[in-house]
């Protein structure tokens, strides 16, 4: 079962960042980065409420950071058990991968 995609805000800083959930108007659902280089950064924490995890919402905020590195052109180092097996599951994404 999966939720209905949500609106997914995303707020930067020079170092750091997050994407983020607000579910049904609720908890908060986040994936946290920090930014390795201009045009690197590193997914290294998502988190999801014990009642919505399952459904797809931290594959929603991943995919929406790949979609960001697409359109904007940096790479990506997963650190966070979620986002390592997000980027095996989807080898369309291993030129996004940063080394």
């Amino acid at each position: 079962m999966s939720v209905p995609a949500h609106p997914i805000e995303h707020e930067a800083s020079q170092s750091h960042g997050r994407y983020t959930i607000r579910l049904d108007g609720g908890p908060l659902a986040e994936m946290t980065y920090r930014r390795l280089a201009p045009d690197l950064i590193a997914i290294d924490h998502t988190l999801v409420p014990p009642e919505y995890r399952g459904q797809g919402v931290a594959q929603q905020l991943v995919e929406r950071a790949v979609a960001d590195a697409r359109r904007d052109g940096f790479k990506i180092v997963p650190i966070c058990s979620y986002a390592v097996a997000q980027f095996r599951r989807h080898p369309e994404w291993e030129d996004l991968l940063g080394r």
